[in-house]
């Protein structure tokens, strides 16, 4: 067998390999969704309008939301704690993580804490709800697994 069949070989199971391994990276796990009404903040509901986000059971760190909602519904709630929003696939536009953080820094939308979704008995990392809202309604979800 020749080097150059070899070689070949090698080159195309390597292209792909790493084409599945970027497939189920950037789009297999993860579900749309839309049409929800409500998200649940600090235990009771919230009215949400235009909502579509994405999600996947294979990791917490995977929910993204985008939607419109009444600022008042968040007045009084506890400010996240470090909110850093996670950057979604580059397919999911509405969600940009890198705007979103330097917006909250800036002090034009405010990060709000909505739920701790730790589990009971859970030591060494929290899984806390956020979600970031502009004075205009504009809201933005996610869900943050931190080591402490």
């Amino acid at each position: 067998m020749s080097g150059k069949l070899v070689v070949s070989v090698l080159l195309t199971a390597m292209l792909l390999f790493g084409a599945g391994l970027y497939y189920t990276q950037v789009y297999a796990y993860y579900e749309e969704v839309s049409g929800i009404e409500t998200i649940l903040v600090q235990g009771r509901e919230v009215a949400v309008r235009e909502y579509l986000g994405i999600d996947a059971d294979t990791s917490p760190n995977k929910l993204r939301g985008c939607f419109q909602t009444d600022p008042a519904a968040f007045v009084g709630l506890p400010l996240a704690r470090d909110p850093d929003p996670l950057v979604a696939p580059g397919w999911f536009g509405c969600f940009q993580a890198e705007t979103l953080a330097q917006d909250i820094a800036a002090g034009l939308a405010t990060a709000y804490l909505v739920g701790d979704e730790t589990p009971s008995g859970a030591a060494g990392y929290e899984i806390h709800r956020m979600v970031a809202i502009y004075p205009d309604g504009r809201g933005y979800l996610w869900r943050h697994y931190r080591e402490n």
